[in-house]
């Protein structure tokens, strides 16, 4: 049984997308960035309040390797802290075994959007007759609903979802947005992340939702798309903006039917305008933001031909 070293940075907006991008150096497969302080009670309300403090997490694998890693790891922390007052690192070791019990924890069903309801799958909850409910185990897989990132794609794709459409996931974690893709009535989506973990856990969880006919999810990323003839009505991108503007150089746009809608997540406000950049670049026009705390989702359009 695989054990893992927990690397977790406790701090605010401003130096989330910094701590993210480091600990993405050294994590298995990416980071976790979570609220923190937020008491179980208030993520069901139609408004969750704007963390303080944002815990950024990520993984390594407990073997050989690690103490060379977590090496490498304090000395990039050692240099950041010359820009930035970084706090100390907190680590743990987890046994997989434990993984879904320390999710049970902390995991809380919330509502989101109109209609939207995220439980966990060990806990039944109380529904109503429009509710769109998408239940998770998150399992090694990120992608909970509760950092604003997804909360504000969530939102979002209540907007822009209609029935047939053709959606792609970009990086889909543990497949929540490509769930719930489907059940506001999209007819084919495409989820892909470039994790295995993360590809295994996002079909179990489209498997649990009753969405396996309408949802292939797979291992592969922006290429895999871009390689083939299919392009889209929708593409969902809740990843990092750094990555969101280096894959404008592939170029991203040609993924979209012309008129077709792109969500981008991951961004912090501070970078919201050089991410519409990028984007106008590839022909995708921004046309809307909508914020959360120190998160934006950035909405943009390709030009119908």
């Amino acid at each position: 049984m695989t054990r893992w070293i927990e690397i977790t940075l406790r701090v605010d907006g401003e130096a989330a997308e910094a701590a993210a991008e480091l600990l993405n150096r050294y994590g298995y497969q990416g980071v976790a960035v979570e609220h923190e302080g937020i008491p179980p009670d208030k993520l069901d309300e139609d408004q969750v309040p704007p963390a303080t403090t944002l815990a950024v997490r990520a993984y390594l694998p407990d073997d050989a390797a690690a103490p060379e890693a977590q090496r490498q790891f304090s000395e990039a922390l050692t240099y950041m802290r010359m820009m930035y007052p970084f706090p100390e690192p907190a680590f743990r070791i987890v046994e997989e075994a434990d993984w879904a019990e320390a999710w049970k924890a902390h995991y809380h069903p919330i509502r989101l959007g109109r209609r939207i309801l995220i439980r966990p799958i060990w806990v039944e909850v109380e529904t109503q007759p429009d509710d769109v409910v998408i239940a998770l185990d998150p399992g090694m897989a990120f992608g909970t609903g509760t950092h604003p990132t997804t909360q504000l794609c969530l939102e979002a794709l209540e907007d822009h979802v209609k029935p047939g459409i053709k959606v792609f996931d970009l990086g889909t974690g543990s497949g929540i947005l490509a769930i719930a893709a489907a059940k506001l009535g999209a007819h084919d989506v495409l989820a892909v992340d470039i994790d295995s973990v993360a590809v295994e856990v996002g079909a179990a969880n489209v498997a649990q939702n009753g969405t396996a006919e309408r949802i292939v999810v797979q291992q592969g990323s922006l290429e895999t798309v871009l390689h083939s003839p299919r392009r889209f009505d929708l593409l969902l991108a809740n990843i990092l903006a750094r990555v969101i503007i280096a894959m404008c150089d592939q170029p991203l746009g040609d993924v979209l039917r012309p008129g077709g809608v792109g969500i981008f997540s991951g961004i912090l406000v501070e970078q919201a305008e050089e991410v519409e950049t990028a984007l106008r670049r590839v022909g995708l026009l921004p046309f809307n933001r909508r914020q959360q705390g120190d998160w934006v989702v950035i909405e943009a359009r390709r030009p119908s031909e």
